[in-house]
């Protein structure tokens, strides 16, 4: 039998759910929700991928937050242990914000990160 998880990989806030759920219901394809991984690449090592998915795929994390459902990819889960996914619109650009504690420095452009995996032990104090 396996021992519940105390946490969530991550979370959404209300306006990363509410997008979400706007990219599912928009979707030309039959989409169930967005598959988040990483990535190597870009100046700072890593990015960010974000695709919508029709199934959920053996291994992943299936996080339901506020009526969106994201899938983990399994290589991905001890990099974004923590993170909050947050969705901005601002005067010269729209997208996902990602405020990752296991970010160690962003290249300039911002569309590139350095990552360190999490300890999952801090995690289930």
């Amino acid at each position: 039998m396996t021992a519940a998880r105390k946490f969530q990989v991550m979370t959404l806030t209300d306006a990363a759910a509410e997008r979400v759920r706007e990219l599912i219901e928009n979707s030309d394809k039959d989409a169930i929700g967005l598959r988040l991984g990483i990535k190597k690449g870009g100046c700072a090592g890593m990015e960010y991928t974000m695709d919508l998915v029709g199934e959920h795929k053996p291994g992943d994390d299936l996080v339901e937050d506020k009526g969106a459902k994201v899938f983990v990819e399994p290589s991905a889960m001890l990099f974004l242990l923590g993170t909050e996914v947050d969705f901005e619109v601002t005067k010269f650009r729209s997208g996902f914000v990602f405020k990752n504690p296991n970010e160690v420095s962003a290249c300039g452009c911002g569309e590139s990160v350095s990552l360190q995996a999490a300890n999952p032990a801090s995690l289930s104090q």
